[in-house]
């Protein structure tokens, strides 16, 4: 039995970069052998297929990219300076990124569904995820004074991810983080 003669975890990661810049429909089969220097057949045993490895790339997006921020408010401490953080540090990303990819999971929004029903699944997921993470992070807020007692950590919760979306896809239309940060000081104003 032949072994690989490449390290999946490495193709992945190009697959994600590659996925990430250009979009699902403008990444053809011949870039993605290309940019991951491994063979067609290689590419289909290992991944099965272009809209299989396009779900394995965006799912290591929202595992190394998207949940490490989020996750950070499920820590203890004061969270409405996280929160802040993670929206202040969303609001400058656009001028840190010259290419303007933005975010693979608004991408991914955007170009595959409803086409694409395990693309839809996984943003459907991760968009849960980011909803459940708050809700938790805005009780806690809640329960150590610093949101009103008569906001509801659920809704509050969908607001943000909104919100979090909406400078995503904002931010890969303009670099202009004047207009990004007026949202995020929209945002913090309306939990306090």
């Amino acid at each position: 039995m032949r072994t690989k003669d490449f390290d999946p975890d490495l193709a992945l990661e190009r697959a994600m970069q590659l996925f990430w810049a250009r979009g699902y429909e403008a990444t053809g089969i011949a870039d993605l052998v290309e940019h991951l220097g491994i063979g067609r057949a290689s590419l289909y045993t290992t991944f099965g297929s272009k809209s299989r490895l396009y779900d394995l790339a965006l799912e290591r997006y929202c595992v190394q990219r998207a949940g490490p921020v989020i996750d950070a408010l499920e820590e203890p401490g004061p969270v409405l300076p996280r929160i802040s953080g993670m929206l202040e540090h969303l609001a400058g990303a656009p001028a840190d990124d010259p290419d303007r990819r933005g975010c693979l999971v608004v991408n991914a929004a955007m170009e595959r569904i409803p086409a694409d029903p395990a693309v839809a699944r996984r943003v459907a997921d991760h968009l849960r995820k980011d909803e459940d993470v708050l809700t938790r992070a805005l009780g806690r807020a809640q329960r150590q004074g610093e949101v009103a007692a008569e906001l509801d950590p659920r809704s509050a919760a969908r607001f943000l991810v909104a919100t979090v979306q909406g400078l995503r896809v904002v931010g890969k239309a303009t670099a202009d983080t004047a207009v990004l940060h007026d949202v995020v000081n929209v945002a913090l104003r309306a939990l306090r």
